[in-house]
């Protein structure tokens, strides 16, 4: 599960970050670290509906990416924009219906369950695990806020090279629990806060004993019900019906992307919705109508950057509440304004251009903050001949990790040591970028070395 940085308007915005989402294929830890559009209807008032449609429109007409974007104001949705494919093998486009994985920001709806059940008197936040999970490392000092916070110490099974041997193999409650406890510790409870996907796992299991109800009651009684959800569902398989998206990365040509068995994440990842179905629910939730207005604010406090199931996440002098995802190929934001009551969520299924960047763009057209429209420099297909010279590893005793640059066909694949591989694709002879994490790789071939920029950083590493 990587870590990204959401909402950065340079200078105007604060970083936030992602508390890990579930992962599949990542952005690398180095990086910091659309074809066919549909309008659905909307009621956008007051704002520049136009210019929306033509910056999602460019992102779609330049296969910047694919997903989907939703824009709700006081409960009422006033803007929906799908683009791309939902599969792409079969050409089928997706609707204002179609559902996603939404990764991590699954935890969100857990976080609700448990605050639920803490309102019905079946669960303390200051209780101990060890009623439920004796068998978990120090299960007699974990508190159920401690796993909510990510202050538990458990450490985070998603993390470990393992995971994907067995990700897109159905597991058992028993085989995640005894890797849990063969995992153990990285720190004694509430000593420090750090993302573990393990704990909203172990929230789940939680929910499911007090409660004796499987966690898709619970969410079906105490979130989908309520709030008149229609394509909200937990752990359901993705298969080949147009309103279910799979999927994908892209090196010269969209490719499916793993599938994460939905059994491994469950409440820490296993949710499918839409970006509608996500803003009813955060307008719900902070509106005061699936809990009460204290237990929200209870939510809202934050702890070293972490809430109960959320995180601040601010756009100018706007304060927003919320959380990311990404779990395979796909990448989910979803944040609530509380002051102007409104809540945005975008999805993707395909990236290319960051996600973060397409959100704060709509957002600043939204709100009406300076923003001029993206102009993409064409990507330049180069010759297997020009780019085999480029090929190999590339190092620098100032740089922390080995670049190793391979060939696949016409497409370059960088992957830094121990990460996943990840495209770049040329935008001049040399010069090379992957947007996603903002990065740009030139290689200066008379003298064998390339010179890697992000984020203002720049490091020459040389050809072994």
């Amino acid at each position: 599960m990587d870590c990204s940085v959401i909402l950065e308007v340079r200078n105007k915005l604060v970083n936030i970050i992602s508390n890990t989402p579930i992962k599949m294929k990542t952005v690398p830890v180095l990086t910091a670290i659309l074809i066919c559009a549909l309008t659905f209807g909307s009621y956008a008032q007051g704002f520049d509906k136009l210019k929306l449609d033509q910056f999602l429109e460019l992102i779609e007409t330049n296969n910047r990416g694919m997903g989907s974007f939703s824009l709700m104001k006081d409960g009422k949705e006033v803007y929906s924009k799908a683009y791309g494919f939902a599969q792409a093998e079969k050409g089928g486009k997706p609707n204002h219906d179609t559902q996603y994985r939404i990764g991590s920001i699954s935890k969100m709806y857990t976080a609700v369950i448990i605050m639920k059940l803490v309102e019905q008197k079946k669960l303390k936040l200051d209780q101990k695990i060890n009623r439920f999970l004796p068998d978990i490392p120090n299960a007699d000092k974990i508190t159920i806020e401690h796993l909510l916070r990510h202050r538990s110490g458990l450490h985070n099974f998603t993390d470990d090279a393992d995971y994907f041997t067995y990700l897109e193999k159905p597991q058992t409650e028993k085989e995640m629990l005894d890797r849990i406890k063969e995992k153990g510790t990285d720190f004694e409870p509430d000593q420090q806060a750090e993302y573990s996907n393990t704990n909203y796992y172990l929230l789940t299991l939680i929910a499911e004993k007090a409660s004796a109800k499987k966690f898709n009651v619970l969410l079906n009684d105490f979130i989908i019900q309520p709030c008149g959800l229609k394509h909200t569902s937990y752990a359901g398989p993705i298969p080949g019906n147009i309103n279910w998206a799979a999927s994908y990365t892209r090196l010269t040509e969209w490719t499916p992307a793993t599938r994460t068995d939905l059994s491994i994440p469950a409440g820490a990842g296993a949710i499918l919705s839409t970006p509608t179905e996500v803003n009813i629910f955060l307008s719900n939730l902070y509106t005061g109508k699936l809990l009460k207005t204290e237990t929200v604010n209870t939510m809202k406090k934050t702890i070293d950057t972490y809430g109960i199931g959320m995180f601040e996440i601010p756009f100018y002098d706007k304060k927003g509440y919320g959380h990311t995802g990404g779990i395979d190929g796909f990448h989910t934001i979803a944040v609530h304004f509380e002051k102007d009551n409104v809540s945005a969520a975008i999805f993707s299924n395909g990236e290319v251009m960051s996600l973060n960047d397409i959100l704060l763009g709509a957002l600043s057209i939204y709100f009406d903050k300076e923003f001029d429209l993206p102009v993409f420099t064409p990507e330049i297909i180069l010759s297997e001949d020009e780019l085999e010279p480029l090929t190999g590893v590339y190092s620098s005793p100032t740089f922390p990790m080995k670049i190793t640059i391979t060939r696949e066909q016409n497409k370059l694949i960088a992957q830094a040591t121990g990460q996943p591989g990840f495209p770049l694709e040329a935008y001049e002879k040399d010069k090379f970028r992957f947007e996603q994490a903002h990065l740009t790789i030139e290689f200066v071939q008379q003298e064998q070395t390339l010179i890697l920029r992000q984020g203002g950083g720049m490091f020459e590493l040389k050809k072994e």
